[in-house]
């Protein structure tokens, strides 16, 4: 296990397109849900024990070796709003090209196969931290991470929030990123023996709902 390979992943500088989301943040910015930084922490904290612990279990779930092709099926089910399935499969391809090129090898090849329009972005993810020799919690982090992380850094753009107090936001999370984590690695070591019904399907509801009226949006700042 290289905790180098770690930071590569989880940076947010890895050229997998996560930048150009805001993770639900500008509707929420929109309609009033997020307006300082105590309003995007509750809003983080909300989407990493919601959405977040479901993505972070798949991809410690992919991280084990289990069959990516069950796994976006899993991931499918467990993603109802269909701007969101779009997404996910879109920057899972962005991801998939960046990790191909970074630790190359035939799963990834295979899954490239397998999705030439894209596979869910979370299976790719724990897919390309099986690639780069990480363990199933690693591939929980990072999803973790990321899941506060794009709207925390979304809401510095969007209201011109402070970018220390939007840090601080992430580092008074941290014992949750570690708990989501730890959960989903939990959950995704179970699968073997009691199926993929094991891995969570937390959800967000009004997450679902805005990315749909966001999708109509003709003009926004962030893909979704």
């Amino acid at each position: 296990m290289s905790r180098a390979a770690l930071l590569v992943l989880a940076d947010g500088r890895f050229p997998a397109g996560g930048h150009a989301h805001s993770g639900g943040a500008e509707p929420a910015v929109r309609a009033g849900r997020i307006r300082d930084a105590h309003e995007l922490e509750a809003f983080c904290r909300g989407r990493l024990h919601t959405t977040g612990l479901t993505s972070a279990a798949l991809a410690a779930a992919a991280a084990t070796g289990l069959d990516p092709v069950a796994l976006d099926a899993a991931a499918d089910a467990r993603t109802p709003s269909p701007a969101l399935r779009a997404t996910a499969r879109r920057l899972g391809r962005q991801m998939l090209r960046a990790a191909r090129a970074t630790w190359p090898g035939p799963a990834l090849d295979a899954l490239a196969r397998a999705f030439p329009r894209g596979s869910h972005q979370p299976v790719v993810l724990g897919l390309t931290a099986r690639a780069a020799g990480l363990g199933p919690e690693d591939a929980a982090h990072c999803v973790a991470y990321e899941t506060v992380s794009g709207p925390a850094t979304a809401a510095v753009r969007l209201l011109s929030l402070d970018p220390f107090q939007a840090t601080a936001v992430l580092a008074r999370l941290a014992p949750d990123l570690d708990r989501v984590a730890a959960a989903a690695a939990v959950a995704a070591a179970r699968v073997p023996d009691e199926g993929l019904d094991a891995l969570p399907a937390a959800s967000a509801p009004l997450l679902d709902i805005t990315a749909e009226q966001h999708a109509t949006w003709p003009v926004r700042l962030f893909a979704s």
